[in-house]
């Protein structure tokens, strides 16, 4: 059985998909921008738009009382991978012990001219020594 995950702490879907799906145990948490749940604004550097798509997908894992400590697996969409170093910084700030399987992938555009994306599979049984970002 599947479960649709919803929270206002992150960016309503801007088309016809889940925020995140929960089944067996793993949570699929649909690609982030970096949107301001709030405002409906974005950052406008690679840096700030990583950190703005992880605290999206932070709240999301923690409307099921999870946390990136339980993320197995990420994929961070970027349009220039020029950029991948100041993605990586922040990205290494979010997941300091034990981070999560990734891959890493250059796209021609994304959403509202989002510079980065990032989408995760968590397990709630699952649980790393790494503890949310501080």
């Amino acid at each position: 059985m599947k479960k649709i995950i919803s929270t206002e702490k992150a960016p309503k879907a801007i088309g016809p998909y889940s925020q995140a799906v929960k089944a067996g145990g793993f949570v699929f948490v649909s690609g982030q921008l970096p949107v301001d749940p709030v405002t409906g604004g974005m950052p406008p550097d690679a840096q700030k738009q990583t950190e703005a798509a992880l605290k999206n997908l932070q709240a999301i894992l923690e409307s099921e009382g999870m946390d990136l400590s339980n993320v197995v697996k990420t994929t961070v969409f970027m349009t220039d991978l020029s950029k991948f170093a100041e993605m990586n910084a922040v990205y290494g700030g979010f997941f300091k012990n034990a981070p999560p399987a990734r891959a890493t992938i250059e796209v021609k555009a994304l959403p509202k001219g989002a510079l980065v994306e990032i989408e995760a599979v968590a397990h709630a049984g699952c649980k790393s020594q790494d503890t949310s970002h501080k």
